[in-house]
């Protein structure tokens, strides 16, 4: 069977990919709005790790949605909400048997409730699969720990693939680097640099 993964380079994609290889041939699909090349380095990881690879192109005009919401709100919740949305759309109407995302069972952002999934599910005939929504941040990075070697640290210094890279690219093409600062708190990422 056939599965595409929502995937950003980070700990906790690679991690679904990892425990999702057992029963699907895996895709990994990086979201990209046109904003950034950040898409690469997602690509890289994937290469690195051994998995099939694809752009998933995705609407510029959701990219700008997302960031009005954000500048609304004063922080990032439902502007990266919303792009998570629009990627598994765009997903599930790809050629896949499933579709999965990396979400943990304590994610604030991004989350899908069991009526989004299983409306995703019903409109496209198609899987979705959190294999990671059982597992807490603890259990994770103990997974991690055993099997992935991961670059940590502060959101603007970390090399990734995520919805926020080009979220905050837009905003710093827009409104300059400094509001960045406005709307996204510190907090920190990870890249996943090899696969033990």
């Amino acid at each position: 069977m056939e599965l595409g993964l929502l995937y950003s380079g980070g700990k906790d994609s690679t991690l679904a990919a990892l425990l999702l290889e057992e029963f699907y041939d895996v895709t990994l699909l990086t979201a990209h709005f046109g904003i950034s090349d950040d898409w690469k380095h997602a690509r890289a990881t994937a290469a690195d790790a051994g998995f099939a690879f694809e752009r998933l192109e995705c609407d510029p005009e959701v990219a700008r949605d997302a960031v009005d919401r954000i500048r609304e709100d004063g922080y990032p919740r439902n502007g990266i909400q919303l792009v998570h949305q629009h990627a598994l759309e765009q997903l599930a109407a790809r050629e896949f048997d499933a579709v999965a995302d990396g979400t943990r069972r304590d994610d604030r952002v991004p989350t899908i409730s069991r009526a989004q999934a299983q409306s995703l599910e019903d409109r496209h005939d198609v899987d979705y699969i959190a294999p990671l929504s059982g597992f807490g941040r603890s259990a994770v990075d103990r997974l991690v720990e055993a099997r992935l070697d991961v670059t940590v640290g502060p959101s603007e210094e970390i090399e990734r693939a995520d919805y926020e890279a080009e979220l905050r690219a837009l905003i710093a093409d827009e409104d300059g680097p400094a509001a960045i600062a406005d709307y996204f708190p510190d907090h920190e990422q990870t890249y996943v640099t090899n696969i033990r």
